[in-house]
């Protein structure tokens, strides 16, 4: 009889004063069962510095489950966001991040718990970002901090920080997606009827430019389902331009007002995806993924890896390719 894989251990950290949606989105994402589905286990456990119940806004209270102690055995730990971002963590909470960053631990935290981090020192010289409308505060409080205006989700080293509310979404997805495949990441989003992830800055928030017609949506929307079913092509921003009947310049305006970002950018995300997919579920040489995905040469798929993901294709295909695989759609 063969055992099942140990559950990846995730830590929900918690302390007065976090934020009762980002301690929903964490115990969505990692705390529902969905292994039925392919996804692997995880075991979450809501830890604090002590036993009694954590409250939060709203009459709610977290009850933990474990102590800092369990800390070591994370292998990622959230931080939610705070309802207040001028609450200290308690000094214990504090010392154990620094702990866990020593050790090399992955730790994410939402929105405010960029404030976290940057009490406990982690973040000085590093990229972060927080809540575009908390970006001057966090930029006051710490200025040894690298922050960031506008990325939806930053990395620096083992320490991730995300933009406000739904972005923490994307983080948590970006987290499964980077350890675990694009395929976990996903079904765990079909699941929560949102998308597997989101490409653009906090800028299409802040400030989103109005078209002059409804019908400019709809030709960009023609023409996004027409890149992504001819994405093996040499697509360019002029003939996308030309399909929408544009000028270059003024697609690109209207594609960013839509989308919150570039022609390119959102080609090569879906370029990105394609390649995950085959190199998850197919067997096809690398050539071939690179071509089918549009990336024309296997060396620059290798480049836009390197520099998107963090790894090679091989090195994606081995840790997470479907077993056994099949080369489907030869």
């Amino acid at each position: 009889m063969t055992r099942p894989a140990p559950a990846h251990r995730i830590a929900l950290l918690a302390f007065p004063g976090i934020r009762a949606f980002d301690v929903s989105v964490i115990t969505e994402v990692w705390g529902t069962d969905r292994t039925d589905h392919g996804v692997p286990a995880f075991e979450l456990r809501r830890v604090a510095a002590g036993p009694e119940p954590v409250p939060m806004r709203g009459g709610l209270a977290l009850t933990p489950d474990r102590t800092l102690a369990w800390l070591p055995r994370a292998e990622l730990i959230l931080v939610p966001g705070l309802d207040d971002h001028a609450t200290p963590a308690p000094e214990p909470v504090l010392a154990a991040l620094r702990r866990a960053h020593a050790r090399g631990t992955t730790i994410a935290a939402l929105c405010g718990g960029a404030f976290t981090l940057a009490q406990a020192g982690l973040l000085d010289g590093r990229r972060a970002l927080t809540h575009w409308a908390l970006t001057d505060l966090l930029r006051a409080r710490h200025p040894e901090v690298r922050v960031e205006p506008d990325a939806l989700f930053i990395g620096d080293g083992n320490l991730w920080t995300s933009a406000g509310t739904a972005a923490g979404i994307d983080l948590c997805l970006h987290l499964v997606r980077a350890a675990h495949g694009a395929e976990a990441a996903a079904t765990i989003a079909r699941s929560m009827v949102t998308a597997p992830f989101r490409t653009g800055t906090q800028a299409q928030f802040v400030e989103h430019p109005i078209l002059h017609a409804d019908r400019d949506v709809d030709t960009l929307a023609e023409v996004r389902a027409f890149a992504l079913t001819h994405l093996n092509e040499p697509l360019t921003v002029s003939s996308l331009a030309a399909r929408a009947g544009m000028s270059p310049r003024s697609f690109a305006r209207h594609f960013a007002a839509v989308t919150g970002t570039t022609p390119l950018r959102w080609l090569l995300d879906r370029r990105i995806a394609a390649a995950q997919k085959l190199l998850e579920r197919t067997d096809l040489p690398m050539p071939e993924v690179a071509r089918r995905s549009g990336f024309g040469s296997e060396v620059t798929m290798r480049q836009h890896f390197a520099s998107r993901l963090a790894t090679s294709p091989r090195a994606y295909r081995t840790s997470f390719a479907e077993q056994p695989r099949s080369a489907q759609g030869r």
